[in-house]
Formats: structure tokens, sequence, C-alpha cells
């Protein structure tokens, strides 16, 4: 079974990479573009027997270390 956590900023948290990237497009031509936001996926295999029991140690997992929850939010998919 693997565990995917999706990190990204919270709304409102200043995204330098993000508006960097942004800046890049725009000067490559591409248009149309409002906000860039950067975050990181982090992919686990997990030996959990149930898809419950994955997603509570996951959980676990990025509140303790994956996610800086005072300035990040996540979500978890768990891939049987």
């Amino acid at each position: 079974m693997k565990a995917v956590v999706n990190v990204f900023l919270k709304e409102g948290v200043l995204d330098p990479q993000g508006k960097a990237t942004s800046h890049a497009l725009a000067s490559l031509g591409f248009k149309g573009i409002n906000e860039v936001r950067i975050g990181k996926q982090i992919v686990i295999d997990l030996d959990a027997t149930s898809k419950e029991e994955a997603e509570k140690e996951v959980k676990e997992m990025s509140e303790t270390l994956l996610a800086n929850t005072v300035i990040e939010d996540y979500n978890i998919e768990i891939v049987e």
C-alpha cells in the first residue's frame, strides 16, 4: 500500500519560490498565469493492513514531521 502526501503552503503565506517561478514563466512568454504555488509530494510505501490504519499512521507522520502545520496544509491519498 502506498500513501501520497501533498504538502503546500497555507493560503496567505508568502511563497517566494512560487513568485519566482511565476515571473520566469511570464518571461518565457507564458500568459494567463494568475499565481504559482510550490509544494512537495512525499510517497511512502507502507505495510499497513487496512486503508484506515494507513491513513491514521500517515496523518500522524504528517502532523509530526512531514508538514509544518503552522504554515503548511497537506492532504493524504492512500493507494492500494
